[in-house]
Protein backbone atom coordinates (compact mmCIF):
# COMPACT_ATOMS: atom_id res chain seq x y z
CA UNK A 1 0.00 0.00 0.00
CA UNK A 2 1.10 3.56 -0.51
CA UNK A 3 1.61 5.48 2.71
CA UNK A 4 0.89 9.12 3.40
CA UNK A 5 3.53 11.80 3.29
CA UNK A 6 6.03 11.58 6.14
CA UNK A 7 5.16 15.02 7.48
CA UNK A 8 1.38 14.50 7.51
CA UNK A 9 -0.27 15.18 10.87
CA UNK A 10 -2.90 12.53 11.54
CA UNK A 11 -6.40 13.61 12.51
CA UNK A 12 -8.51 12.34 15.41
CA UNK A 13 -11.93 11.50 14.00
CA UNK A 14 -13.55 9.56 16.83
CA UNK A 15 -13.70 9.75 20.63
CA UNK A 16 -15.06 7.15 23.05
CA UNK A 17 -15.19 7.78 26.79
CA UNK A 18 -15.99 5.66 29.85
CA UNK A 19 -15.03 7.76 32.86
CA UNK A 20 -16.20 8.82 36.31
CA UNK A 21 -17.61 11.93 34.64
CA UNK A 22 -19.87 9.83 32.43
CA UNK A 23 -20.16 7.27 29.67
CA UNK A 24 -19.84 8.85 26.24
CA UNK A 25 -17.79 11.82 25.08
CA UNK A 26 -20.62 14.33 25.28
CA UNK A 27 -21.73 13.21 28.75
CA UNK A 28 -18.14 13.54 29.93
CA UNK A 29 -17.74 16.95 28.31
CA UNK A 30 -20.91 18.37 29.84
CA UNK A 31 -19.86 17.12 33.28
CA UNK A 32 -16.45 18.78 32.85
CA UNK A 33 -18.00 22.09 31.83
CA UNK A 34 -20.38 21.92 34.79
CA UNK A 35 -17.60 20.98 37.20
CA UNK A 36 -19.52 17.84 38.15
CA UNK A 37 -17.20 15.56 40.05
CA UNK A 38 -17.13 11.79 39.71
CA UNK A 39 -15.23 11.38 42.99
CA UNK A 40 -17.02 9.49 45.75
CA UNK A 41 -16.87 6.58 48.17
CA UNK A 42 -15.43 3.41 46.74
CA UNK A 43 -18.21 0.91 46.08
CA UNK A 44 -16.50 -1.85 44.06
CA UNK A 45 -15.12 -3.33 47.28
CA UNK A 46 -15.29 -2.65 51.01
CA UNK A 47 -12.67 0.03 51.57
CA UNK A 48 -13.58 0.71 55.22
CA UNK A 49 -10.26 -0.55 56.58
CA UNK A 50 -8.13 1.25 53.98
CA UNK A 51 -6.48 4.66 54.52
CA UNK A 52 -7.93 5.90 51.20
CA UNK A 53 -11.67 5.45 50.71
CA UNK A 54 -12.36 7.85 47.84
CA UNK A 55 -11.95 7.33 44.11
CA UNK A 56 -13.45 8.07 40.73
CA UNK A 57 -15.71 5.25 39.49
CA UNK A 58 -17.60 4.98 36.20
CA UNK A 59 -21.30 5.46 37.02
CA UNK A 60 -23.98 3.13 35.73
CA UNK A 61 -21.69 0.91 33.68
CA UNK A 62 -23.16 -2.56 33.04
CA UNK A 63 -20.81 -4.61 30.90
CA UNK A 64 -23.51 -6.94 29.56
CA UNK A 65 -25.33 -3.95 28.10
CA UNK A 66 -22.29 -2.73 26.15
CA UNK A 67 -20.19 -5.69 25.04
CA UNK A 68 -20.98 -9.22 23.80
CA UNK A 69 -22.16 -11.47 26.64
CA UNK A 70 -19.52 -14.09 25.94
CA UNK A 71 -16.74 -11.55 26.62
CA UNK A 72 -18.02 -10.51 30.05
CA UNK A 73 -16.82 -13.60 31.97
CA UNK A 74 -13.65 -13.83 29.87
CA UNK A 75 -12.30 -10.34 30.56
CA UNK A 76 -11.67 -7.87 33.36
CA UNK A 77 -13.56 -4.66 34.09
CA UNK A 78 -10.78 -2.54 32.56
CA UNK A 79 -11.18 -4.39 29.27
CA UNK A 80 -14.97 -4.00 29.45
CA UNK A 81 -14.46 -0.24 29.69
CA UNK A 82 -11.95 -0.27 26.84
CA UNK A 83 -14.22 -2.28 24.54
CA UNK A 84 -17.17 0.01 25.25
CA UNK A 85 -15.09 3.15 24.62
CA UNK A 86 -13.71 1.66 21.39
CA UNK A 87 -17.20 0.89 20.09
CA UNK A 88 -18.26 4.48 20.74
CA UNK A 89 -15.12 5.90 19.13
CA UNK A 90 -15.56 3.84 15.95
CA UNK A 91 -19.21 4.88 15.71
CA UNK A 92 -18.23 8.50 16.25
CA UNK A 93 -15.70 8.24 13.43
CA UNK A 94 -18.28 6.47 11.21
CA UNK A 95 -15.91 3.56 10.68
CA UNK A 96 -16.94 -0.03 10.10
CA UNK A 97 -13.71 -2.03 10.46
CA UNK A 98 -15.22 -4.83 8.36
CA UNK A 99 -15.14 -2.50 5.35
CA UNK A 100 -11.43 -1.60 5.69
CA UNK A 101 -8.37 -3.71 4.79
CA UNK A 102 -7.59 -5.63 7.97
CA UNK A 103 -3.84 -5.04 7.75
CA UNK A 104 -4.24 -1.26 7.38
CA UNK A 105 -5.71 -0.90 10.88
CA UNK A 106 -3.81 -0.90 14.17
CA UNK A 107 -4.53 -1.01 17.91
CA UNK A 108 -2.36 0.64 20.57
CA UNK A 109 -3.35 0.76 24.24
CA UNK A 110 -1.79 2.16 27.37
CA UNK A 111 -1.75 -0.09 30.41
CA UNK A 112 -0.82 0.19 34.05
CA UNK A 113 -2.27 -2.35 36.45
CA UNK A 114 -3.90 -4.82 34.05
CA UNK A 115 -6.82 -6.98 35.15
CA UNK A 116 -6.28 -6.82 38.90
CA UNK A 117 -9.92 -7.43 39.82
CA UNK A 118 -10.21 -10.53 37.62
CA UNK A 119 -6.84 -11.78 38.83
CA UNK A 120 -7.73 -11.38 42.49
CA UNK A 121 -10.98 -13.29 42.06
CA UNK A 122 -9.21 -16.23 40.41
CA UNK A 123 -6.35 -16.25 42.91
CA UNK A 124 -8.86 -16.41 45.75
CA UNK A 125 -10.33 -19.49 44.11
CA UNK A 126 -6.84 -21.01 43.95
CA UNK A 127 -6.11 -20.40 47.63
CA UNK A 128 -9.54 -21.42 48.95
CA UNK A 129 -10.61 -24.23 46.61
CA UNK A 130 -7.58 -25.41 44.66
CA UNK A 131 -6.19 -25.18 41.10
CA UNK A 132 -9.15 -26.87 39.43
CA UNK A 133 -11.37 -23.95 40.38
CA UNK A 134 -9.25 -21.37 38.54
CA UNK A 135 -10.77 -20.40 35.20
CA UNK A 136 -8.82 -20.76 31.98
CA UNK A 137 -9.22 -17.05 31.20
CA UNK A 138 -7.01 -16.15 34.16
CA UNK A 139 -4.11 -16.80 31.79
CA UNK A 140 -5.03 -13.78 29.64
CA UNK A 141 -7.58 -11.54 31.39
CA UNK A 142 -5.13 -10.09 33.90
CA UNK A 143 -2.42 -9.52 31.28
CA UNK A 144 -1.52 -5.90 30.50
CA UNK A 145 -2.04 -6.49 26.77
CA UNK A 146 -5.52 -8.02 27.18
CA UNK A 147 -7.45 -4.95 26.08
CA UNK A 148 -5.40 -4.41 22.94
CA UNK A 149 -5.82 -8.06 22.09
CA UNK A 150 -9.56 -8.11 22.67
CA UNK A 151 -10.11 -4.96 20.58
CA UNK A 152 -8.07 -6.39 17.71
CA UNK A 153 -9.93 -9.72 17.84
CA UNK A 154 -13.39 -8.19 18.09
CA UNK A 155 -12.89 -5.92 15.09
CA UNK A 156 -10.62 -8.09 12.99
CA UNK A 157 -7.71 -5.67 13.14
CA UNK A 158 -4.53 -7.40 11.94
CA UNK A 159 -2.13 -4.49 11.50
CA UNK A 160 0.37 -3.45 14.21
CA UNK A 161 -1.04 -4.09 17.68
CA UNK A 162 0.73 -3.27 20.92
CA UNK A 163 0.63 -1.92 24.43
CA UNK A 164 2.81 0.65 26.20
CA UNK A 165 3.20 0.31 29.96
CA UNK A 166 4.24 3.81 31.04
CA UNK A 167 1.54 4.30 33.67
CA UNK A 168 -0.24 7.66 33.16
CA UNK A 169 2.21 8.86 30.48
CA UNK A 170 1.28 5.87 28.32
CA UNK A 171 -1.94 7.54 27.18
CA UNK A 172 0.16 10.07 25.26
CA UNK A 173 2.81 7.59 24.19
CA UNK A 174 0.28 5.46 22.30
CA UNK A 175 -0.85 8.53 20.35
CA UNK A 176 2.74 9.41 19.52
CA UNK A 177 3.29 5.85 18.32
CA UNK A 178 0.00 5.99 16.44
CA UNK A 179 1.22 9.05 14.57
CA UNK A 180 4.34 7.13 13.52
CA UNK A 181 2.21 4.28 12.23
CA UNK A 182 -0.01 6.63 10.25
CA UNK A 183 3.04 8.26 8.69
CA UNK A 184 4.41 4.86 7.71
CA UNK A 185 1.26 3.80 5.90
CA UNK A 186 -1.31 2.56 8.42
CA UNK A 187 -4.73 3.99 7.60
CA UNK A 188 -6.55 3.85 10.97
CA UNK A 189 -5.22 3.48 14.52
CA UNK A 190 -7.39 2.74 17.56
CA UNK A 191 -5.37 4.30 20.39
CA UNK A 192 -5.95 5.14 24.03
CA UNK A 193 -6.35 3.44 27.35
CA UNK A 194 -8.58 2.53 30.25
CA UNK A 195 -7.79 1.31 33.74
CA UNK A 196 -9.75 -0.26 36.58
CA UNK A 197 -7.87 -1.33 39.65
CA UNK A 198 -10.65 -1.09 42.23
CA UNK A 199 -10.03 -4.33 44.08
CA UNK A 200 -8.21 -4.96 47.38
CA UNK A 201 -5.16 -6.36 45.58
CA UNK A 202 -5.01 -3.59 43.01
CA UNK A 203 -5.64 -0.90 45.57
CA UNK A 204 -2.93 -2.17 47.90
CA UNK A 205 -0.36 -2.05 45.13
CA UNK A 206 -1.35 1.56 44.42
CA UNK A 207 -1.06 2.54 48.08
CA UNK A 208 2.54 1.33 48.12
CA UNK A 209 3.77 4.42 46.26
CA UNK A 210 2.80 6.64 49.22
CA UNK A 211 1.37 9.35 46.96
CA UNK A 212 -2.37 8.88 47.43
CA UNK A 213 -4.38 11.38 49.46
CA UNK A 214 -5.77 10.16 52.77
CA UNK A 215 -8.05 13.20 53.19
CA UNK A 216 -11.59 11.91 53.57
CA UNK A 217 -13.39 14.95 52.13
CA UNK A 218 -14.08 14.44 48.39
CA UNK A 219 -13.90 18.19 47.79
CA UNK A 220 -10.52 18.68 49.48
CA UNK A 221 -8.78 15.34 48.95
CA UNK A 222 -7.21 15.91 45.52
CA UNK A 223 -5.94 19.46 45.07
CA UNK A 224 -3.16 19.83 42.48
CA UNK A 225 -1.06 23.01 42.82
CA UNK A 226 -2.84 23.83 46.10
CA UNK A 227 -1.15 24.95 49.29
CA UNK A 228 -2.84 21.98 50.97
CA UNK A 229 -2.04 19.40 48.30
CA UNK A 230 -1.97 16.01 50.02
CA UNK A 231 -1.69 13.57 47.14
CA UNK A 232 -3.96 12.29 44.41
CA UNK A 233 -7.09 10.15 44.30
CA UNK A 234 -7.26 7.13 41.98
CA UNK A 235 -9.93 6.43 39.41
CA UNK A 236 -11.07 4.02 36.73
CA UNK A 237 -11.94 4.42 33.08
CA UNK A 238 -10.37 6.42 30.28
CA UNK A 239 -10.82 7.09 26.57
CA UNK A 240 -10.20 5.49 23.20
CA UNK A 241 -9.50 7.59 20.11
CA UNK A 242 -9.60 6.93 16.38
CA UNK A 243 -6.53 8.36 14.65
CA UNK A 244 -6.54 8.49 10.87
CA UNK A 245 -4.49 9.53 7.92
CA UNK A 246 -5.92 12.96 7.03
CA UNK A 247 -6.28 12.03 3.36
CA UNK A 248 -8.15 8.84 4.18
CA UNK A 249 -10.49 10.70 6.53
CA UNK A 250 -11.14 13.38 3.92
CA UNK A 251 -12.00 10.70 1.39
CA UNK A 252 -14.75 9.43 3.67
CA UNK A 253 -16.36 12.89 3.75
CA UNK A 254 -16.92 12.98 7.50
CA UNK A 255 -15.84 16.54 8.18
CA UNK A 256 -12.56 17.85 9.58
CA UNK A 257 -12.43 15.71 12.71
CA UNK A 258 -11.60 16.95 16.19
CA UNK A 259 -8.02 18.00 15.60
CA UNK A 260 -4.57 16.85 14.59
CA UNK A 261 -1.65 15.37 16.51
CA UNK A 262 0.95 17.98 15.63
CA UNK A 263 3.77 17.18 18.05
CA UNK A 264 4.89 14.60 20.59
CA UNK A 265 7.84 13.88 22.84
CA UNK A 266 8.63 11.59 25.74
CA UNK A 267 11.21 11.67 28.50
CA UNK A 268 12.25 10.00 31.72
CA UNK A 269 12.90 11.65 35.06
CA UNK A 270 15.89 10.82 37.24
CA UNK A 271 15.35 8.92 40.51
CA UNK A 272 13.97 10.99 43.42
CA UNK A 273 17.35 11.10 45.19
CA UNK A 274 19.17 12.37 42.09
CA UNK A 275 20.39 15.99 42.01
CA UNK A 276 19.31 16.21 38.37
CA UNK A 277 16.07 18.11 37.72
CA UNK A 278 12.92 16.74 36.15
CA UNK A 279 13.07 16.30 32.38
CA UNK A 280 9.43 17.36 31.91
CA UNK A 281 10.35 20.86 30.73
CA UNK A 282 12.71 19.47 28.11
CA UNK A 283 10.04 17.01 27.00
CA UNK A 284 7.51 19.83 26.64
CA UNK A 285 9.89 21.95 24.55
CA UNK A 286 10.79 19.02 22.31
CA UNK A 287 7.10 18.40 21.66
CA UNK A 288 6.67 22.05 20.64
CA UNK A 289 9.71 21.80 18.39
CA UNK A 290 8.33 18.61 16.86
CA UNK A 291 5.08 20.45 16.09
CA UNK A 292 6.98 23.51 14.82
CA UNK A 293 4.91 25.56 17.26
CA UNK A 294 6.24 28.54 19.22
CA UNK A 295 5.32 28.70 22.90
CA UNK A 296 3.41 31.93 22.21
CA UNK A 297 1.05 30.03 19.90
CA UNK A 298 -0.20 27.65 22.62
CA UNK A 299 -3.65 28.59 23.90
CA UNK A 300 -4.03 26.15 26.81
CA UNK A 301 -2.11 23.51 28.73
CA UNK A 302 -3.86 20.50 30.24
CA UNK A 303 -1.58 19.72 33.17
CA UNK A 304 -0.69 16.38 34.67
CA UNK A 305 -1.61 17.68 38.16
CA UNK A 306 0.04 15.18 40.49
CA UNK A 307 -1.41 16.73 43.66
CA UNK A 308 1.96 16.05 45.33
CA UNK A 309 4.09 19.04 46.34
CA UNK A 310 7.30 17.89 44.63
CA UNK A 311 5.55 16.81 41.44
CA UNK A 312 3.46 19.98 41.27
CA UNK A 313 6.57 22.09 41.73
CA UNK A 314 8.38 20.33 38.87
CA UNK A 315 5.41 20.71 36.54
CA UNK A 316 4.80 24.35 37.44
CA UNK A 317 8.48 25.06 36.79
CA UNK A 318 8.34 23.32 33.39
CA UNK A 319 5.28 25.33 32.35
CA UNK A 320 6.70 28.62 33.62
CA UNK A 321 10.11 28.09 32.02
CA UNK A 322 8.47 27.38 28.68
CA UNK A 323 5.64 29.92 28.58
CA UNK A 324 6.73 32.52 31.12
CA UNK A 325 5.09 33.38 34.45
CA UNK A 326 1.31 32.94 34.04
CA UNK A 327 1.94 32.94 30.32
CA UNK A 328 -0.68 30.38 29.29
CA UNK A 329 -4.03 29.20 30.74
CA UNK A 330 -3.71 25.90 32.61
CA UNK A 331 -6.50 23.43 33.35
CA UNK A 332 -6.57 20.21 35.39
CA UNK A 333 -9.92 18.52 34.60
CA UNK A 334 -8.74 15.23 36.12
CA UNK A 335 -9.64 16.71 39.49
CA UNK A 336 -13.15 15.51 38.61
CA UNK A 337 -12.11 11.92 37.93
CA UNK A 338 -8.98 11.17 39.89
CA UNK A 339 -5.85 9.93 38.20
CA UNK A 340 -6.81 7.09 35.89
CA UNK A 341 -3.34 5.63 35.35
CA UNK A 342 -3.35 3.98 31.91
CA UNK A 343 -6.57 5.80 31.02
CA UNK A 344 -5.83 9.27 32.38
CA UNK A 345 -3.82 10.96 29.65
CA UNK A 346 -6.04 9.62 26.87
CA UNK A 347 -9.03 11.13 28.65
CA UNK A 348 -7.16 14.45 28.94
CA UNK A 349 -6.53 14.37 25.18
CA UNK A 350 -10.23 13.71 24.56
CA UNK A 351 -11.08 16.68 26.80
CA UNK A 352 -8.55 18.89 25.03
CA UNK A 353 -9.95 17.98 21.61
CA UNK A 354 -13.49 18.79 22.75
CA UNK A 355 -12.19 22.11 24.10
CA UNK A 356 -10.63 22.89 20.71
CA UNK A 357 -13.87 21.95 18.97
CA UNK A 358 -16.00 24.26 21.13
CA UNK A 359 -13.43 27.02 21.87
CA UNK A 360 -13.87 26.57 25.61
CA UNK A 361 -11.23 26.06 28.30
CA UNK A 362 -12.75 23.99 31.13
CA UNK A 363 -12.11 25.19 34.64
CA UNK A 364 -10.19 23.25 37.26
CA UNK A 365 -12.82 21.47 39.37
CA UNK A 366 -12.91 22.60 42.97
CA UNK A 367 -11.42 26.03 43.76
CA UNK A 368 -7.66 25.84 44.28
CA UNK A 369 -5.78 27.97 46.77
CA UNK A 370 -2.77 28.08 44.51
CA UNK A 371 0.60 27.88 46.19
CA UNK A 372 2.23 31.31 45.66
CA UNK A 373 5.48 29.83 44.37
CA UNK A 374 3.66 28.30 41.37
CA UNK A 375 3.52 31.00 38.72
CA UNK A 376 0.94 29.33 36.50
CA UNK A 377 -2.42 30.68 35.34
CA UNK A 378 -4.95 28.10 36.55
CA UNK A 379 -8.39 28.52 35.01
CA UNK A 380 -10.80 28.42 37.94
CA UNK A 381 -14.46 28.89 38.92
CA UNK A 382 -16.00 28.65 35.43
CA UNK A 383 -15.13 27.69 31.85
CA UNK A 384 -13.51 30.33 29.69
CA UNK A 385 -14.77 30.88 26.14
CA UNK A 386 -11.86 31.94 23.94
CA UNK A 387 -10.68 31.11 20.42
CA UNK A 388 -8.52 27.98 20.60
CA UNK A 389 -6.14 26.69 17.98
CA UNK A 390 -3.39 24.87 19.87
CA UNK A 391 -3.45 22.81 23.07
CA UNK A 392 -0.75 20.94 24.96
CA UNK A 393 -1.38 17.91 27.17
CA UNK A 394 1.22 16.85 29.75
CA UNK A 395 1.41 13.48 31.48
CA UNK A 396 3.67 11.73 33.94
CA UNK A 397 3.74 8.14 35.08
CA UNK A 398 4.98 6.69 38.35
CA UNK A 399 8.58 5.61 38.01
CA UNK A 400 9.77 8.58 35.96
CA UNK A 401 7.85 8.44 32.67
CA UNK A 402 6.73 11.74 31.18
CA UNK A 403 5.28 12.84 27.86
CA UNK A 404 3.82 15.86 26.08
CA UNK A 405 1.58 16.11 23.06
CA UNK A 406 0.60 19.12 20.92
CA UNK A 407 -2.89 19.21 19.38
CA UNK A 408 -4.07 21.57 16.67
CA UNK A 409 -7.71 22.40 15.99
CA UNK A 410 -9.27 20.90 12.90
CA UNK A 411 -9.16 23.16 9.85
Amino acid sequence: MSGPAANTDPVVTGIGVAAPTGIGAEAHWQAVLAGKSGIGRITRFDSTSYPVRLAGQVPGFVAAERIPNRLVPQTDHWTHLGLAATEEALADAVIDPALLPEYEMAVLTASSSGGAEFGQREMEKLYTSGPSWVGAYQAIAWFYAASAGQVSIRYGIKGPCGVLCCEQAGGLDVLGQGRRLIRSGTRVVVAGGTDASMSPYGFTTQLSNGLMSKVDNPVRAYLPFDVDASGYLPGEGGAMLIVEDAGSAAGRDIGPGYGTIAGYAAGFDPPPASPRPSSLGATLRRALDDAKVDASEVDVVFADGAGVAEGDAAEAAAITETFGPRGVPVSVPKMLTGRLYGGGASLDVATALLALRDNVIPHTGSPIRQAPEFEIALVQHQPREVPLRTAVVLARGFGGFNAAIVLRAAS
